[in-house]
């Protein structure tokens, strides 16, 4: 017999914050009565910690750590033991989005060494011969916003053969100077990275000017810890040899859920950089990094 089950939630967006109340209902389609043993449903949010493959066995001391960290997690019944009637059902539910003790639900963030995730989870169990049916649905936490206003920060840079750091080779360098500025290092997340970069001169043409946006996650304990930087997003802001002395505009949106306000918690870190990746045509790189903060308000 085919039987479909579904989470549908009230707000389209499914996005909350703490102390809301996270609404929907519970959708069961079958073309005949149904026969179960009861309807549950788990609300979870969860840190997921994962080590790199450089990381794991340096040091004992993070396998303890790196265990999922559980903060929030509640569970209902939903339905009791019974029969659903044929055609289309739906069973309305409600979770208080609200932490035990002191925890603090951070935002939904997905990353590659740590995922701060929350979902709902429904489950029916059926009688013997039959499947037991499971549905998961995730929903996305922003944390509240912050109370201070956020100070920009610009800042100005210049880029020289003299100014590079990790250059063996600066007497083959070509010469080039190039300027620009971030209208903000303190970023609020709904709003783009702004700014403006400008090629006064180069002896070698340029190939790219691309901007790279950076994630760096740090997993660990007092012992030790393994600190991780990953690519998010890279968008190209000049392509080819571009006229010496125009601005060239610094935009870049922060992609959704690949990024959350900047966290730093015992047992685990994030924190976010941007590069500004000039390519030369003879395969030289130049690149500025910036750390960024970033917040929600």
């Amino acid at each position: 017999m085919s039987v479909t089950l579904d989470i549908r939630l009230k707000r389209a967006n499914k996005v909350y914050h703490e102390g809301e109340v996270v609404a929907g209902v519970i959708l069961l389609v079958c073309k005949e009565a149904l026969q179960h043993h009861g309807i549950s449903l788990n609300m979870e949010g969860l840190v997921n910690l994962q080590l790199s493959s450089k990381s794991v066995g340096v040091f004992e001391a993070f396998y303890n750590s790196v265990k999922p960290i559980q903060l929030i997690s509640s569970n209902i019944e939903v339905a009791k033991a019974g029969k659903i009637p044929g055609g289309k059902t739906e069973i309305p539910f409600e979770f208080p989005l609200n932490t035990k003790g002191n925890k603090v639900l951070y935002e939904t963030y997905h990353g590659v060494f740590v995922n701060i995730q929350y979902t709902l989870r429904c489950d029916m169990k059926r009688p013997l011969l039959a499947k037991d049916l499971s549905r998961n649905c995730e929903f996305i936490v922003h944390s509240q916003p912050q109370k201070a206003k956020v100070v920009p920060t610009p800042v100005n840079f210049t880029i020289t053969p003299d100014t590079l750091q990790n250059s063996r080779e600066r007497s083959v360098l070509p010469k080039f100077l190039v300027r620009g500025n971030l209208d903000a290092t303190n970023c609020v997340i709904s709003q783009p990275l702004t700014g403006e970069v400008v090629v006064e001169n180069s002896d070698v043409p340029i190939k790219s000017i691309e901007l790279q946006l950076v994630r760096v996650e740090t997993c660990g304990c007092a012992e030790g810890y393994a600190r991780d930087a990953t690519e998010i997003q890279n968008i190209q802001i000049a392509e080819g040899d571009v006229c010496h002395g125009l601005p060239i505009p610094i935009y870049m949106v922060f992609p959704r859920l690949f990024i959350c306000p900047t966290l730093e918690t015992t047992n685990f870190k994030v924190e976010f950089e941007v590069n500004v990746v000039i390519m030369l045509h003879d395969d030289h790189l130049i690149t500025e990094n910036f750390p960024l903060k970033l917040c929600r308000v």
